[in-house]
């Protein structure tokens, strides 16, 4: 049976943590990102490597391994030592294992994932994070990139963050998906994935962190932001512009450089990033070649 493990009541960023990690870690950006080596993920991870891993990921956001040849079966294993893992609606997924997702690109289907996103936010229960393997790609373009949106919200003015305090926003399924679920099956669909209120500055669960937490696949308005401002406008199309102006500039905080790590994908590369805290971008530049990835997603908790 995979134990899974978690830091709570550890403090991640201890000096003394970071000099005993058992594997190397190489810093990719002063704000996000670090090669893991000296590691083999064909190889049964101890649950003192796995808790160096988690405390590394809650660190550094997103953790790159290289040159892991991994089979199918290892990817889930690997993945679960983490969490219980998600079988997602729509994607494809391998046929012996459900929780593990394909994600094809190229030839005559070009991709979609270039905009800024938290993987399943439309999720009453988001998730913890994502295990991703290039199987294949371009020899240039397909990189993509990830970003750190606790120090999206560090960053912020005082103002906004007194502002913001308190909002929560709609996060839905369909804007984005509605595009390959079949128009006929729209109604069903919203059934099954109503829309998600999820605070706009959540707390993350194991480190303390404030995150801001929208983005611009899933997050589709503020469904407080009235309550908090009625005072401030004459009429309701101030308060809808503004309410509008505001998700705007929350969502433009993505794509800050200062926030963001760029992997260049190689076959066997894996990236595991932490949902809670920091959003991604696949770059499509790549079209009409070939990119085929392999995903397996852990389940969260509620955003509080």
């Amino acid at each position: 049976m995979e134990v899974t493990l978690s830091t709570r009541g550890n403090d991640p960023t201890s000096p003394m943590q970071a000099e005993s990690w058992p594997f190397t870690v190489t810093r990719q950006t002063p704000t996000i990102g670090a090669e893991i080596g000296d590691i083999d993920l064909r190889e049964p991870l101890d649950n003192a490597t796995c808790l160096a891993l988690r405390r590394a990921l809650l660190k550094y956001k997103v953790l790159f391994f290289r040159d892991q040849d991994i089979t199918p079966a290892q990817h889930i294993a690997i993945a679960r030592r983490f969490g219980e893992l998600e079988v997602h609606p729509t994607f494809p997924h391998h046929p012996d294992h459900p929780e593990l997702v394909i994600l094809g690109r190229g030839e005559s289907k070009r991709g979609r994932e270039n905009l800024y996103h938290s993987d399943v936010s439309w999720r009453e229960v988001p998730s913890m994070g994502s295990m991703l393997r290039c199987v294949q790609c371009p020899e240039v373009g397909g990189d993509t990139m990830w970003i750190n949106m606790v120090a999206a919200y560090e960053n912020l003015p005082d103002d906004v963050k007194t502002l913001i305090a308190g909002l929560k926003a709609a996060h839905e399924f369909l804007p984005l998906f509605g595009i390959v679920v079949p128009e006929d099956q729209h109604e069903e669909m919203r059934k099954r994935f109503p829309p998600a209120i999820h605070p706009v500055v959540r707390t993350h669960p194991e480190t303390g962190e404030k995150i801001l937490y929208v983005n611009e696949a899933f997050t589709t308005h503020l469904v407080n932001y009235g309550h908090k401002t009625v005072d401030r406008y004459r009429v309701g199309f101030d308060f809808k512009l503004a309410e509008l102006d505001l998700l705007q500039y929350l969502l433009r905080q993505a794509q800050a450089p200062e926030y963001q790590v760029r992997l260049k994908w190689r076959p066997n590369t894996i990236a595991f990033w932490d949902n809670r805290s920091c959003q991604h971008y696949a770059v499509q530049d790549y079209f009409p070649a070939v990119r085929q990835m392999m995903r397996a997603t852990v389940i969260g908790d509620r955003p509080v």
